[in-house]
């Protein structure tokens, strides 16, 4: 077993975490990125390889995630074929839960392990919002429930690693984007229940509420917007044909074919990650038969609606909320997703 430790101007948690794991596993292999915390920080990590740890790092701040992918090449080139735990550096995570956390991760197995709270007792309204955000998000986005997406105590099986590696980002939001692209990569997750801890009200925490939000929930946001777009272009589309044809069914069809030939066009290009692994036109085949469906099912609610006499534009927006979240689902799902080799153990279902 390696504990990786990431830490960006740690406090005295960082060598009191050290000591904790010295005391319960003296042998263990600990390895603690420095993500250019500065001079200042010298005599903390100094302290800490005295320690018995390995400490690496860079010059200038360059994020959790990309900490993390150090640490996972520096293992990976050093301290090949050992499962990894990552632990936070600032106290919120004790022995026996990293302990657990790594007796939980199974050699050979396609699983990653995330140790979650339960955000009970003096939680701060800042974590618990922001992890009922990303929860929500991610549930939106995969379709399966997790109860604490932001955890930094998770466990990975050795051949994990070059996987690891691979997926996006450099600072908060990279922890996120491994739970959304799991899946497509053939991994399960597993979770082992682990305590709350705040210290001093996470004041160690170097989480940006802002900026970090934003990378966070980029890609729920930037569909949003390409789906308000389409909205906006489908409804002027459409009352626009209401004035001119007494066919309702004229005017869904010909609205939906001009707003959905350009959320095609944003959402390839801007939206998915890996929006243009796919030609375009074997992409284009299956979004509009999604598109088909979604008419077939559009229809039907304004219809109903129209039926209960909704107004035409109430009805229009509430087909489209209604159906909002079936569309982001399977475009990341399996129209955009990312196209990889099966891994080496098939693909799995996340277990929970």
């Amino acid at each position: 077993m390696i504990i990786l430790i990431p830490a960006y101007e740690p406090d005295q948690q960082l060598p009191a975490l050290i000591r904790s794991i010295r005391d319960a596993e003296p042998w263990a292999t600990v390895v603690v990125v420095d993500d250019g915390s500065g001079p200042a920080y010298k005599d903390v990590f100094d302290g800490v390889k005295a320690l018995g740890c390995h400490v690496i790092g860079y010059a200038r701040n360059r994020g959790k995630g990309f900490a993390l992918k150090t640490g996972f090449g520096f293992i990976a080139d050093h301290l090949p074929g050992r499962n990894v735990v990552c632990a936070d550096s600032d106290g919120q995570h004790t022995i026996v839960d990293i302990l657990r956390v790594a007796a939980a991760v199974q050699p050979g197995s396609p699983a990653m392990v995330l140790g979650t709270r339960n955000f009970t007792g003096n939680v701060p309204a800042r974590s618990k919002f922001g992890n009922t955000a990303t929860r929500l998000l991610f549930t939106l986005a995969t379709g399966e429930r997790i109860s604490d997406t932001q955890t930094g105590l998770r466990g990975y099986p050795a051949a994990m690693l070059p996987w690891l590696r691979s997926v996006r980002g450099e600072r908060y939001e990279y922890e996120l984007n491994l739970l959304l692209e799991a899946k497509h990569a053939g991994y399960a997750i597993t979770t082992v229940d682990i305590a709350t801890v705040y210290l001093d009200h996470n004041s160690g925490s170097h989480f940006r509420p802002l900026a970090d939000s934003v990378r966070i929930y980029a890609p729920l946001l930037k569909f949003l917007a390409s789906s308000f777009t389409a909205f906006l272009v489908d409804t002027v589309v459409f009352l626009l044909l209401t004035l001119v044809t007494d066919s309702l069914l004229l005017a869904v069809l010909g609205a939906r074919a001009v707003s959905s030939a350009v959320n095609f066009l944003i959402n390839r290009r801007v939206v998915f990650e890996h929006g243009r692994d796919r030609p375009a036109a074997a992409a284009g085949l299956r979004y509009f038969s999604l598109v088909l469906v979604l008419l077939a099912a559009n229809y039907g609610l304004i219809y109903a609606l129209d039926a209960l006499s909704v107004g035409a534009l109430p009805a229009k927006i509430l087909a489209e909320i209604a159906l909002l979240t079936v569309s982001y689902l399977v475009q990341q799902r399996f129209l955009f997703s990312r196209r990889t080799a099966k891994a080496v153990y098939g693909r799995q279902s996340v277990r929970l």
